[in-house]
């Protein structure tokens, strides 16, 4: 049996806040990590919050877009908004599952350019896929759909269990 050896280890009765840093060039590091917690929270890095503007313009590079989603509970219906300018309602899926709406498109664009011996000709393509749990049950047999400048509007009836009720306060 091999020999096991103990050492001791300090004790010290402060609180975390207050110790030192063994590394002393730690330490602006940690100050950096402290600000920026207090300023952004840790919620800016949940996965509700990544329809974000800036995370969008990140993909977007990538050929994948993040189109802004408004969606509006009312008392009979569910309204969803989407923004996709460019793509065409050829190339929109929209589907429903249970009560995860989903909305995948694609736009192609292709410029041509020539003038003599210049020839110029740019392809772009771009694909993007967006899930949002609706707030209630709805009736997909009476879904409407329709697109008007760049904007989807997907209309969803609730089902009669799901609607809005005032209750009354005794």
């Amino acid at each position: 049996m091999a020999t096991e050896t103990r050492q001791q280890i300090p004790v010290s009765s402060e609180p975390k806040e207050a110790r030192k840093p063994a590394v002393p060039a730690a330490r602006p590091l940690a100050e950096a990590e402290r600000l920026l917690e207090r300023l952004m929270g840790r919620g800016w890095l949940s996965p509700f919050a990544w329809s974000s503007p800036l995370l969008a313009d990140l993909f977007e590079p990538l050929g994948t877009r993040l189109p802004s989603l408004d969606v509006i509970d009312r008392d009979e219906e569910v309204v969803v908004r989407a923004e996709v300018p460019g793509v065409d309602k050829k190339d929109l899926d929209v589907s429903l599952s249970d009560n995860m709406l989903t909305i995948k498109g694609q736009s192609f664009r292709e410029e041509k350019e020539e003038k003599g011996d210049y020839h110029r000709r740019e392809i772009s393509r771009a694909s993007f896929a967006r899930s949002v749990t609706l707030p209630g049950a709805v009736d997909a047999s009476k879904a409407t759909a329709s697109m008007k400048d760049g904007i989807l509007e997907i209309t969803l009836p609730k089902v009669e269990d799901s609607k809005r009720r005032s209750i009354a306060v005794q």
